[in-house]
């Protein structure tokens, strides 16, 4: 049986109650007591989980399977004058960059390490560079004339494609819809490093228990 005393000290009562060690409650103090608090590490994963990092690395995955799978049809269609995004190897080695990101992105989502997004960070700094290196190219090979057809190329030694211009449009159309989706990884990798520099930089938090 727990037994209870009460204390009245400058207008403050303080009732003090001893339980039993046979007693179900101790049990459950016991296991209470075991719990360790939230570190300060897992306050700044939190504050980094409001940018919905596993929403933005689903983005980034969706996006990278898009621009390999442009990346292989491409150059299989181009082989024998590839484009400059196709030369340049863009597709391919942004694709795997972006699948990269979106991982690391979707698995800081599941587990709360202050490490796992500093990488983040580091990892979407690339994506910001590659994007903007990828729509630079992107609307250079717009402005260009197709590979092979250029003005100075002889009227004779031009290949047929040349002489249809739906084909130029289809090319400038695909491009056009890279840089699309090249604007939308920009703006998904500036909100993970905009997010990740605020919870790197946050403050350690320590919570008093009693």
């Amino acid at each position: 049986m727990a037994a209870t005393t009460v204390t009245d000290t400058g207008g403050v009562r303080i009732i003090t109650e001893v339980i039993s060690a046979t007693d179900p409650r101790a049990a459950q103090l016991t296991a209470g007591s075991t719990t360790s608090p939230p570190t300060a590490s897992s306050f700044r994963v939190r504050g980094f989980r409001r940018a919905q990092p596993k929403m933005l690395g689903t983005i980034h995955i969706f996006t990278g399977i898009i621009h390999i799978c442009f990346g292989i049809i491409l150059t299989a269609s181009e082989h024998e004058a590839p484009s400059l995004p196709v030369a340049s190897g863009i597709l391919f080695w942004l694709g795997v960059l972006l699948l990269l990101s979106g991982s690391l992105l979707v698995e800081s989502d599941k587990r709360e390490n202050i490490l796992l997004v500093k990488t983040c960070c580091v990892v979407n700094v690339g994506v910001i560079l590659s994007t903007l290196v990828a729509t630079l190219i992107h609307t250079t090979a717009i402005a260009r004339d197709t590979p092979g057809c250029e003005a100075t190329t002889p009227h004779g030694m031009k290949p047929e494609w040349c002489f249809n211009p739906k084909n130029k449009k289809l090319s400038n159309g695909l491009d056009s819809i890279l840089v699309i989706f090249n604007l939308l990884e920009f703006c998904v990798a500036v909100a993970a490093v905009t997010f990740g520099y605020d919870a790197i930089k946050q403050q350690n938090y320590t919570r008093m228990t009693l």
